[in-house]
């Protein structure tokens, strides 16, 4: 059996929606059923998601429950280029500023939010 710190340094994937209704954004980790949380902007909700999957893994090490492993990912590097307008890249980056996290965090994020609400 791994340890916290071992489970901690395994890569779960993480969905990130905007919660349209009370504000703010949910995380979950779909291959941990049951750990999700929030946060009022991405910063905080990234920050809380990483506290809420070490709970998450403590409680199910200290009951005796199986930890699934992440999803294997073998034949993807999650690196791919893309090209885009300098007009969108500066709106990107700017946004991600306001918000406190990197543009690649803030990109995850909106594709992600956008591939849940084609998931509907």
């Amino acid at each position: 059996m791994k340890t916290l710190s071992e489970y901690m340094q395994l890569s779960y994937r993480m969905e990130i929606v905007e919660d349209t209704e009370e504000g703010g954004y949910v995380i979950s980790y779909p291959e941990l059923p049951g750990c999700i949380t929030s946060g009022d902007d991405i910063a905080s909700a990234v920050k809380n998601a990483e506290e809420a999957r070490r709970e998450w893994l403590a409680a199910a090490m200290e009951s005796g429950q199986s930890i699934p492993e992440p999803g294997s990912s073998e034949n993807y590097s999650g690196q791919f280029k893309l090209r885009l307008p300098k007009s969108l890249h500066r709106a990107l980056a700017e946004q991600s500023k306001r918000e406190g996290v990197s543009m690649n965090q803030y990109c995850v994020f909106l594709l992600s939010n956008n591939h849940a609400m084609h998931l509907k």
